[in-house]
C-alpha cells in the first residue's frame, strides 16, 4: 500500500462545491486490493479498540455504527483510511465529517478524499491514516496519542487567534469573503477595490497616528488628563537612579510598566517597597527602555471595548488565581486549572494557561508560600498582579450594568485618541456608578485590543464584538465583493476572457483578468505565462484597484487545488470537447464536463451561468445548477434557444446578420456581425461563439447595449489583443495565420474558417501534444489532412513523455487516414519550420502555423515582413 500523491483543495473543486477544503490522496492498495477488511483476521476488533469514536461514523448505512458494519461486511482499505483520517482530526479538535473514496479506473488505485480544517494537519492526517491502517493490518501496536498531539500542534500553529477569528466568522455570516494574506492574523476581507484588511483587531482604516498615540502611554495620559479624564499620576524613568528619585514623588503603592508594552508584559502592580520596585523596573526594561512609574489605584479592573466609537462590551477582569481545597498543593491546583480545555498557550484558546514564572514565585514568597504549599479549603490565592487574560486571568461580562456616564466617557476617550477599535483599561470601585461617584482612573488605552474576554467570558454573556467590526467595515448590506466573471471550457476561454475584459473597460472600470498568457491589471501585464490557476486569481482579487475580475479557469487548476473564489456573478462555459482526456483520471467527456461544471456551480443564485446551446455537454450542465441560465448559439432557430426564450429566458444569437440579445420575446440588436473585427467578416464561427459568450457576460452584469457594441467594434484581433488566436499576417502575395489550436476540436473549429479562405495553396504546420491519447493525435492529423494541401510536422520542446519518432509516426498515421498521398515534411524545430514555410511560400498561399511559442512565432513573422518591406523577401518555391 503506497501513497502516490497528496493534493489539497482550497476552494470549490471537482469533488465538492460545499466542502472547499479537501485532501485528495491517490492511494495504491497493491496486494490489499484482493483483501477487503472482512478477510483480515482481527482487523475489525483492533480498529474498534484503537479508535472507538469511529462508532459515530454512519457511512452509507445512515446510522451510528454504520461504518463498523461496513468493516465487518468487508470494505476496501482506501475507504477505511478515509474514515481514520476524519476521525483523528476530530479527536484533535478539528471536526471533519465529509469524505469519499473512488476508484481511478486503474486496478487497486483509489482517490481517498476527506475534509480538513487546517491544510498541514490534513496532509499529516492522510499520512498518519495510512500508517495506522498498516499497523492494524500487521497487528502491530500503535501510539495513536502521538498523532493526536501532533495534529493539535499543527492546528494551533495554523489557526487564527480568537480575536481575528471572531471578525472573520462575523464577515462570513455577512457573505463577505476573506483571504489569508500571511500565516498569522493578516486578513483581506472582500475582493479588489471593495476590500478591507485587518491584522488581529487593527483595520485598514485604523489611524496610524492613533495607534502611535495609544502605544505612547505617557502621551496618552497627558492628553486624557488635559481633557479631564482621570488618570494615575506618574513619571517616566530610564535608570535605576531615576527610579529611586521617582519613588519619593509618586509614593507607594505603585505600578511599574514598560512605556510601550502590551498584553500585560513587564507590568508589576501593587508595589510596596523600593526593592520590589527595582526588580519590577528591570522586568519592564526587558520590553522597553523607557519605564513608567505611577500610582497604584485600588479598585476593580475593567476592560471597556469601543468599536466605531460605540461601547460594545465591558468585562470585569480578575488575575490568575487558585482556590485551595486542603488537599492539593499550589502546583497541583495550578495544573488542575490549566487542564481546563478552554485554556491553551498564548492566544490559541479562549483562556490562557497560568505559567509558573518569576511573577508567580515572587507573589508566593511575599506570602511565605511555595508551590508545594497546601492551602486551606476555600482560600483564594492570587498568582498574578495583573488581570490580563494573556497571563492566565479570567473575565466576567458586565456590559449591561455599565453606567451611561461611564459609557459616554469611554466613547469620548476613543474619539480623543482616534481609534476605531479601542480597548480602555479602567480601575473603578463600581462601574454601575457615574464617574463623579467613583474613585477611578484610566490606566491604559489599547490599540488592537484582544476580544477573547468578550467573545468567551468566564462568566456572563458573550458579546458579538466581531460582528460590530464587520458592520463597521461593511455597513448595511455591503459584502465587499466586486463582480467576478469566471470563464471555462475546452477551447475559446482566453479569447472570451480578453473580449469580456475589454467590454467592461467600456464602462470605465478597472478590470483585472487572468489568461493563458498572463495576469493583467487594467492594460498592464503584471505576470507572464499560463496564469489560469488559483494563484493567479488571487493576484487579481487581492489588487485594491480592481473593480471587475474576469478570470479564465482552466482544467489544470481545478484539478490541482480548486477555485480561489467562493462564488461568482457570471460563469461562462464555452464548450466541452475531447482534450486532456486520460489525464488526472479524467477519461471521458462526461468526466471533463464534471470538471468544467465546477465553475458554473459557484454562481450565486441571482447570477447567471452562460452556456453554449450548440454543445450538448455544456447545455446539459443547467440540470445541476441553481442560478439563472443564459444561452448562446450560432445556429439560426436553434430549438433549444426557442424553448429557453419561450419561458422568458435570456440568450445571445445572430439575428439577420446582427449580434443580438433575446429576453423572452424581446430582441435587441447590438451590432452588425461583419462590423465586429473578431468575427473575421462573419466567417470564423468559433470566434462568433466567443463573441456571443462575452456579450452575455457583459449583459448579465448590466453593461449597456451601447457599451457592448462599442467594445465589440473596437476589439481588434492581433498579436497583442489575442496572441495566438487567429493572428493573420498578410505578406505581399501570401498570408500567415498563427493560432494556438492544439486539439481536434480546436483545429476543427479553426478549419471552418480555413475552408472559407481563398488560397492557391494551404500549408499546415502541426504537432501532437505528447500527453494526449493516440486517438486524439490521430484525429488531429486526420483533420489536418482535410484542411491543408501540404503538412509540415514540427515538435514541441516538451514532448511530455513521448519520443520524437513516436509523435511523428502517430501524426503521420493520422494524416494518412485523411489522405494517403498528402505531402508531409518533418522539421522538428518549431521556429525553423515556420521560417522554412515562409521562405518556400507560393504566391497566393496561406500558411497556418499551430504554435506553442506564440510570442516567438509572431516575432519570426514580423521580422520576415520587415525584411520583405525593406529588401524584398527571398523565397524558394
Amino acid at each position: 500500500m503506497n501513497i502516490v500523491d497528496i493534493r489539497c483543495f482550497r476552494g470549490p473543486n471537482y469533488w465538492s462545491i460545499r466542502h472547499p477544503k479537501l485532501v485528495a490522496m491517490t492511494l495504491d492498495l497493491d496486494e490489499l486490493e484482493q483483501s477487503p477488511t472482512n478477510t483480515i483476521p482481527g482487523f475489525y476488533e483492533r480498529l474498534k479498540t484503537l479508535i472507538p469514536s469511529l462508532y459515530e461514523h454512519r457511512c452509507s448505512k445512515g446510522y451510528p455504527g454504520g461504518f463498523f458494519e461496513r468493516v465487518q461486511e468487508g470494505t476496501w482499505m482506501g475507504h477505511v483510511i478515509e474514515h481514520i483520517a476524519l476521525a483523528i482530526q476530530t479527536l484533535a479538535g478539528m471536526d471533519c465529517g465529509f469524505g469519499k473514496t473512488r476508484g481511478t479506473g486503474k486496478e487497486g488505485v483509489y482517490q481517498v478524499v476527506f475534509a480538513y480544517v487546517h491544510e498541514e494537519a490534513g496532509r499529516y492526517a492522510a499520512e498518519a491514516a495510512v500508517r495506522i491502517a498498516r499497523a492494524l493490518i500487521d497487528n502491530q501496536p500503535y501510539e495513536l496519542a502521538d498523532d493526536i498531539n501532533r495534529l493539535r500542534q499543527l492546528c494551533a500553529a495554523s489557526q487564527l487567534g480568537p480575536s481575528t477569528r471572531a471578525i472573520v466568522d462575523a464577515c462570513t455570516e455577512k457573505n463577505i469573503p476573506h483571504i489569508r494574506l500571511s500565516h498569522d492574523s493578516y486578513i483581506q476581507l472582500g475582493y479588489g477595490a471593495r476590500q478591507k484588511r485587518i491584522r488581529a483587531t487593527m483595520t485598514s482604516q485604523t489611524s496610524v497616528i492613533a495607534v502611535e498615540l495609544a502605544c505612547d502611554k505617557a502621551e496618552t495620559k497627558r492628553l486624557l488628563d488635559q481633557e479631564g479624564i482621570p488618570v494615575p499620576q506618574g513619571e517616566i524613568v530610564y535608570t535605576p537612579e531615576a527610579l529611586h528619585d521617582a519613588l519619593n514623588r509618586v509614593g507607594f503603592p505603585l505600578v511599574v510598566k514598560p512605556l510601550d508594552g502590551n498584553h500585560g508584559r513587564g507590568v508589576t502592580t501593587c508595589i510596596e517597597t523600593a526593592e520590589e520596585a527595582e526588580q519590577a523596573f528591570h522586568r519592564a526594561q526587558a520590553h522597553s527602555k523607557a519605564v513608567i512609574v505611577e500610582q497604584f489605584i485600588k479598585g476593580n479592573d475593567y476592560r471597556l471595548l469601543v468599536i466605531d466609537y460605540k461601547l460594545q462590551a465591558a468585562a470585569l477582569r480578575m488575575p490568575a488565581s487558585v482556590t485551595g481545597d486542603g488537599k492539593q498543593t499550589i502546583r497541583e491546583l495550578i495544573q488542575q486549572v490549566n487542564d481546563d480545555p478552554r485554556r491553551g498557550d498564548d492566544h490559541e484558546n479562549v483562556l490562557t494557561r497560568i505559567g509558573m514564572d518569576d511573577c508567580v514565585m515572587a507573589l508566593l514568597r511575599r506570602q511565605h508560600l511555595t508551590l508545594d504549599t497546601v492551602p486551606g479549603p476555600g482560600r483564594v490565592l492570587m498568582l498574578k498582579k495583573t488581570a490580563n487574560i494573556s497571563t492566565g486571568g479570567t473575565a466576567s461580562d458586565v456590559t449591561d450594568i455599565v453606567h451611561p456616564a461611564m459609557v459616554a466617557m469611554a466613547e469620548r476617550i476613543a474619539r480623543l485618541i482616534g481609534l476605531d477599535i479601542c480597548g480602555i483599561d479602567l480601575i473603578a470601585e463600581d462601574i454601575t456608578q457615574e464617574p463623579a461617584c467613583n474613585a477611578l482612573a484610566v490606566i491604559e488605552v489599547n490599540a488592537a485590543p484582544g476580544f477573547r474576554m468578550h467573545t468567551h467570558p468566564s462568566e456572563g454573556k458573550a458579546r458579538p464584538v466581531g460582528r460590530a467590526v464587520a458592520n463597521m467595515l461593511f455597513p448595511d448590506n455591503e459584502t465587499g465583493r466586486i463582480p467576478v466573471i469566471a470563464i471555462t471550457g475546452t477551447n475559446g476561454k482566453t479569447t472570451t476572457t480578453r473580449l469580456t475584459a475589454h467590454l467592461f473597460r467600456q464602462s470605465n472600470r478597472k478590470v483585472g483578468y487572468t489568461t493563458t498568457d498572463g495576469v493583467y491589471i487594467g492594460q498592464q501585464c503584471i505576470e507572464q505565462g499560463d496564469c489560469t490557476g488559483p494563484g493567479s486569481t488571487r493576484k487579481v482579487l487581492q489588487d485594491p484597484s480592481v473593480e471587475v475580475a474576469v478570470l479564465e479557469c482552466a482544467r489544470g487548476g481545478l484539478l490541482r487545488s480548486g477555485l480561489a473564489f467562493d462564488q461568482c456573478d457570471v460563469a461562462v462555459v464555452t464548450n466541452v470537447a475531447a482534450d486532456h482526456l486520460g489525464l488526472n483520471n479524467i477519461n471521458t467527456l462526461e468526466d471533463m464536463a464534471h470538471v468544467k461544471r465546477v465553475v458554473p456551480e459557484t454562481v450565486k443564485p441571482d447570477g447567471y451561468a452562460v452556456l453554449n446551446a450548440d454543445n450538448e455537454y455544456t447545455y446539459r450542465m443547467q440540470e445541476r445548477l441553481r442560478c439563472r441560465i443564459a444561452l448562446f448559439s450560432t445556429q439560426p432557430d436553434n430549438p433549444l434557444i426557442e424553448q429557453h426564450c419561450a419561458t422568458g429566458g435570456l440568450a445571445a444569437v445572430i439575428d439577420r446578420g446582427f449580434v443580438a440579445v433575446r429576453q423572452g420575446d424581446q430582441l435587441t440588436q447590438l451590432i452588425e456581425l461583419t462590423a465586429v473585427p473578431l468575427s473575421f467578416n462573419g466567417k470564423a464561427v468559433f470566434m462568433i461563439e466567443n463573441i456571443l459568450a462575452a456579450t452575455l457576460a457583459g449583459y448579465c452584469q448590466g453593461l449597456t447595449a451601447e457599451d457592448i457594441a462599442e467594445g465589440l467594434r473596437t476589439f481588434i484581433p492581433s498579436g497583442t489583443n489575442t496572441p495566438g488566436r487567429m493572428n493573420l499576417f498578410p505578406f505581399n502575395d501570401f498570408s500567415v495565420l498563427i493560432d494556438y489550436a492544439h486539439n481536434p476540436h480546436g483545429l476543427q473549429a479553426l478549419g471552418q474558417y480555413i475552408r472559407q479562405v481563398e488560397s492557391t495553396h494551404k500549408v499546415g504546420i502541426i504537432t501532437g501534444v505528447g500527453d494526449r491519447r493516440d486517438d486524439d493525435i490521430l484525429a488531429l492529423g486526420q483533420i489536418a489532412a482535410t484542411l491543408f494541401d501540404e503538412i509540415i510536422i514540427r515538435l514541441d520542446e516538451d514532448r511530455r513523455g513521448r519520443s520524437p519518432e513516436e509523435l511523428i509516426a502517430v501524426l503521420t498515421d493520422g494524416i494518412r487516414l485523411g489522405d494517403e498521398r498528402k505531402p508531409i515534411r518533418c522539421i522538428p524545430d518549431e521556429l525553423e519550420a515556420l521560417s522554412y514555410a515562409i521562405r518556400h511560400a507560393r504566391s497566393g498561399s496561406l500558411i497556418v502555423h499551430l504554435t506553442e511559442k506564440v510570442k516567438r512565432a509572431i516575432e519570426v513573422v514580423v521580422q520576415a515582413r520587415a525584411q520583405e518591406e525593406a529588401y524584398g523577401l527571398v523565397r524558394t518555391v
